[in-house]
């Protein structure tokens, strides 16, 4: 665990004990067993037994319950493959406890940054400030890749209109959804610290919390606007792959009516009557051709005037 000395103003990292007087300590578990979990949260910090049992089961979706001398918040975060994590978060007065089941890299570059810059752990609420914070930049970095999916998307269809992203798209909208139910939840718990007089942070605080409930609001309006964009892709490709099929049909009619009346003179002309001038012709065959030809001609250059080729 990292410990804050107040009076020392210094950062140092010791085994997981109770903090004493004028420490505030940041206590990391990562997958732990049942027996250490119970050690720290029942034996050390004595807390609640509904607390305990929700950091047990990490099966929370986002919310904040408060008990008596401590707050319960699970919050989220997102993997590279848009994956969620939780991670629950027991804030008491001068300390911070993180329990996950799996490994959550900004939480190890927050140790890192706490380690190095003094002031960052002065009070458990400006910790709590940090891992919120930290963990919703990362979900605009992620945010700012899904555009990028969607652009390269939107050109594969511009490229080919049969490009088989239909099955991509739906499977993202999917994920955008369980996203903006999460994060919406995590925007009224991140408003609900600051209009509930939090009582581990600062009045001077507030703007900061303030600040990630903004930023959770342009991230959830965001996937919104995902949303749109890609039922907008499906309805482009659809238009698109339309456009393509009546333009191929319209082609083949101009075709088929070029050969309709060729095919009839040939018809005409196939009959086995004995009694056809035309067939008694030196030059027969050759007016047959001129005719079609002509015919042909003249179907073709009246279709490119009207501009139907």
């Amino acid at each position: 665990m990292l410990v804050y000395h107040k009076t020392k103003r210094l950062v140092t990292e010791t085994k997981v004990r109770a903090p004493e007087q004028d420490e505030i300590v940041w206590i990391r578990l990562q997958a732990p067993k049942q027996d250490e979990l119970l050690h720290v949260l029942r034996d050390l910090f004595h807390c609640h037994p509904l607390l305990v049992e929700d950091c047990i089961k990490l099966n929370q979706r986002p919310k904040m319950d408060r008990y008596k001398d401590q707050f319960f918040i699970s919050f989220y975060a997102l993997t590279e493959k848009l994956a969620t994590t939780e991670f629950a978060t027991v804030i008491g007065e001068n300390f911070v406890i993180t329990v996950h089941n799996e490994r959550i890299p900004f939480l190890d570059e927050l140790s890192e940054t706490f380690r190095q810059i003094e002031g960052h752990m002065e009070f458990s609420g400006r910790i709590l400030y940090h891992i919120l914070d930290r963990c919703v930049d990362e979900y605009a970095e992620h945010a700012n890749q899904l555009d990028n999916r969607i652009d390269k998307m939107e050109q594969a269809i511009y490229r080919s209109p049969y490009a088989r992203i239909a099955r991509d798209i739906f499977h993202m909208k999917r994920t955008l959804h369980r996203l903006r139910r999460i994060f919406t939840e995590e925007r009224t718990l991140v408003g609900s610290i600051v209009h509930q007089n939090f009582p581990y942070i600062r009045q001077e605080s507030d703007v900061y919390f303030v600040d990630i409930y903004d930023h959770v609001s342009r991230i959830v309006d965001s996937l919104d606007i995902y949303r749109e964009s890609l039922d907008g892709l499906l309805e482009l490709q659809m238009n698109m792959k339309s456009d393509r099929m009546n333009e191929i049909m319209k082609t083949l009619t101009v075709v088929s009516t070029i050969f309709m009346p060729l095919t009839f003179i040939v018809g005409v002309y196939g009959m086995n009557f004995h009694k056809m001038p035309e067939l008694d012709w030196n030059y027969g065959y050759l007016a047959v051709w001129i005719v079609m030809l002509a015919i042909g001609i003249g179907l073709w250059m009246y279709y490119k005037k009207k501009k139907w080729l």
